[in-house]
């Protein structure tokens, strides 16, 4: 394989990822986005913010995470699995990375209040988590279906100083939560920073939010090749909504020879089944009709709800660089309780779908017998495990 290693580095300077990307936004936020833009480049290039980014994600996330080498279930299905355990940071999941760097990004350019969409809820639970740390008022947009299957978060959220407004419009779910935050950034831009959670949104999103979740890939690439005497995974697999878990991975392996795959939900695989189109300030794949409206995105996963994807990843599905498939919602629940019952771990639903790839493709010519492969572990279940339950009942 041909390694690119232009790929994952900086946008254009218009914040595009080939003809993906950009900044689509009313004008009343383009001083706000290029305000962000300027305020990233400085702090990412100064070392004493990097630093204490570096310290927070250690004393505070939980940094580094571990890889774990899972030896019954690669035996049972003749591959080595190796997960990537996100699901053991402060706050159960990849998320506080992202987060941390945008609170502390915010206190830098002087803001005092953060706003936050969040579909499964763990992107709202991080950003109350560190708005706390930091003494910073947050508010944060869900919609109402996900408000009630995600209860526990919502709670979880309130129980650390932040305010939950419910979002009862459209779907009333992730892309609901995301139109009502920017109506809220619109009005209150001058002292409001809006800390979106994936890799998508106008530039600077897609490129900020993939830097505060690189740490993820680098890690794992160390990590793997101490385990395999140097070399790196055959295949390198995530979920993918909006796509930041994934982002963050495929950052640490994109100029290897690993095969990047991607795993969308089959009702909301905006690569798999999308048209390019914009949506929420930026050009991408996604979701919609012949007459150009969005289509609501369904899945079992409150996280990847979403009718999109980030732009960086319909640029690598363009150029052939990573690979994009579905799962459903049956084979997810069931590649939830074969890695319970297997390694003693509980997967949240958003990287079930990308065990459940695993369990479909493995010994076939998608994933060959003997192949190693390193998959994110983005979030733990306990979020999901009232809705499980009540799925799983007779």
């Amino acid at each position: 394989m041909a390694v690119d290693d232009s790929l994952m580095g900086m946008p254009s300077a218009s914040g595009r990822f080939g003809d993906f990307g950009g900044r689509y936004m009313p004008e009343s936020l383009v001083p706000a986005c290029l305000e962000l833009e300027e305020a990233f480049t400085e702090a990412w290039s100064d070392a004493s913010f990097r630093d204490e980014y570096a310290r927070l994600l250690r004393d505070y996330g939980g940094r580094p995470t571990p890889v774990t080498d899972c030896t019954r279930l690669s035996e049972r299905l003749g591959v080595r699995v190796l997960l990537k355990r996100e699901d053991l940071t402060h706050t159960g999941s990849h998320k506080i990375n992202n987060v941390v760097g945008q609170a502390l990004l915010t206190t830098r350019m002087g803001k005092r209040r953060v706003i936050a969409e969040t579909g499964a809820g763990q992107h709202g639970v991080a950003t109350a988590t560190a708005c706390a740390m930091f003494g910073l008022e947050c508010v944060v947009y869900m919609g109402d279906v996900d408000v009630e299957r995600q209860a526990l978060n919502v709670f979880r959220m309130k129980l650390l100083g932040a305010e939950v407004r419910p979002v009862s419009s459209g779907s009333r779910t992730l892309k609901d939560a995301i139109n009502e935050a920017l109506r809220d950034w619109v009005a209150s831009v001058e002292t409001t920073h809006y800390c979106l959670g994936s890799v998508m949104g106008p530039h600077p999103y897609p490129w900020m939010v993939r830097e505060f979740q690189r740490v993820v890939g680098e890690e794992a690439r160390d990590q793997c090749r101490e385990l395999l005497d140097g070399a790196d995974p055959d295949y390198v697999v995530a979920c993918v909504g909006g796509g930041s878990n994934a982002a963050g991975t495929f950052a640490g392996f994109v100029d290897t020879n690993a095969r990047l795959v991607g795993v969308e939900p089959e009702g909301g695989a905006a690569i798999g089944h999308g048209v390019p189109g914009v949506v929420h300030g930026s050009r991408s794949f996604l979701l919609q009709d012949e007459h150009g409206q969005v289509l609501e995105a369904r899945s079992i996963s409150a996280g990847l709800d979403y009718p999109g994807v980030g732009p960086e990843h319909a640029h690598l599905a363009s150029i052939g660089r990573a690979t994009y498939v579905s799962a459903g919602d049956a084979e997810v629940l069931e590649a939830l309780q074969v890695l319970a019952r297997t390694e003693g771990i509980i997967p949240a639903l958003e990287p079930a779908h990308a065990v459940a790839w695993l369990l479909r493709a493995a010994g076939t010519d998608e994933l060959p017998t003997g192949s190693t492969v390193l998959l994110t572990m983005s979030g733990r279940g306990d979020k999901d495990a009232e809705q499980v339950m009540h799925l799983l009942s007779p």
